[in-house]
């Protein structure tokens, strides 16, 4: 009897030992998977892409931006997601500003919708709060900023907005007083401008601080004003990437769209039922890992021509290249005849990489390269233009449409 009983406790002791070292290896293994994810994005030759949300002080949502980042060129994006950008949200099931998913639905659902509305997958994500953010901004020796005109002005409980003009540096205080003041001007696009130049200065910072915020000693006492689902390491390596980040040439673009009220509230709807942003986020991409990001040394010149009778047709799509951040038009104008059957692309520059980008944009395949000639004395039309775009009655007003 007590072998028989002496036995069975080997057998449960034996299988206890087998279910331990089963759940040891799968915590292994689990570790390894994850840690193996992180590795595989931030050294494996791939775009780094993170989720920065910034919380006010009654845990809403003062801002959020997508940093898009390629390390071989050392070249990035910020994507603005303005609060009230307005969508079906599936976390929520209804219609609403895309803030009410962070405050209702918490910061996964929130990276999830944001995924959804650029089409794009977004490993990482960073939540600051003010205060946090103000206080990082004072440790660093303050975030550096244009202003365009000097601010006096008194809120409606008193408080008095002074800020300078011109590029300034401002402590964390006057950051809040940059992003809350409200005066004559101030209106959704301004604040989301400033939001972005903010964003802009903490990258800009994270680069010239580099030095102090990556040392061993100071980096914990840096980042804890910074949360995430990533271990200290992950952070440390990431940091670490992003801090040679070319700062001075970070492209800036945000959702844009039409402004309309649901329900007491105003929704910014994104333009071409949210394909354009997605178009736009795809390009930008496109530009920072072609050729190791030389495409991306400057912004080209676009010269936009309505080569048919549709009225508007080249300032709208000037609108359109504007507002992918990517490029600058010059002007937009009749070409010079209002019959053209397909649309095309005038590369002035001799550079088809470039010339497929922007064709890619407006799905125009179409590309004609100018004889480059040598520029007489006083004639700079050459340089003026890098790319001319006649529309042609192939394009619908996003893209063209083929007729084959």
């Amino acid at each position: 009897m007590k072998r028989k009983f002496r036995d069975e406790q080997k057998g449960a002791f034996f299988l206890g030992a087998i279910l331990v070292l089963v759940l040891t290896v799968t915590l292994i293994f689990t570790f390894a998977l994850r840690t193996d994810t992180v590795s595989d994005i931030l050294e494996n030759d791939q775009v780094i892409r993170v989720l920065y949300v910034f919380e006010d002080e009654d845990c809403g949502l003062l801002f959020s931006s997508v940093l898009i980042y390629y390390p071989e060129s050392k070249r990035g994006a910020i994507v603005n997601i303005p609060n009230k950008t307005g969508a079906i949200y599936n976390s929520l099931g209804r219609v609403d500003q895309i803030q009410a998913v962070y405050m209702e639905k918490g910061i996964q659902a929130f990276k999830d919708e944001v995924e959804n509305l650029l089409e794009i997958p977004i490993p990482f994500y960073t939540v600051v709060k003010a205060s946090d953010l103000y206080e990082f901004i004072d440790m660093v020796g303050g975030f550096r900023i244009f202003i365009p005109s000097p601010v006096d002005n008194t809120d409606e409980n008193g408080k008095r907005w002074l800020l300078p003009s011109g590029a300034v540096t401002l402590d964390g205080e006057k950051i809040e007083t940059y992003l809350h003041y409200n005066d004559e001007t101030t209106n959704d696009d301004e604040y989301e401008i400033r939001c972005q130049n903010v964003m802009a200065a903490y990258l800009t910072s994270l680069h010239d601080k580099a030095y102090s915020i990556l040392n061993n000693k100071n980096f914990k006492r840096y980042t804890k004003h910074f949360t995430s689902a990533m271990e200290n390491d992950d952070k440390y390596r990431l940091f670490t990437f992003l801090s040679e980040i070319d700062s001075e040439s970070v492209i800036k673009q945000t959702i844009t769209g039409s402004y309309t009220t649901m329900d007491g509230k105003t929704l910014l709807m994104p333009q071409n039922n949210g394909d354009f942003i997605k178009d736009a986020v795809k390009q930008t991409t496109g530009m920072l890992i072609t050729t190791g990001g030389n495409m991306t040394s400057r912004i080209y010149v676009l010269q936009i021509q309505n080569g048919t009778r549709n009225q508007g047709l080249a300032g709208r799509t000037a609108t359109l290249f504007k507002n992918a951040a990517t490029y600058d038009v010059l002007d937009a104008t009749n070409a010079d005849r209002d019959d053209y059957e397909e649309t095309v692309i005038v590369d002035h520059i001799g550079n088809p990489e470039v010339a497929q980008m922007v064709g890619s944009f407006i799905n125009c395949s179409n590309i004609k390269e100018e004889e480059i000639k040598p520029e007489e004395e006083g004639d700079y039309t050459a340089a003026d233009v890098d790319f001319t775009i006649i529309l042609g009655k192939d394009f619908n007003g996003r893209r063209v449409v083929s007729s084959r």
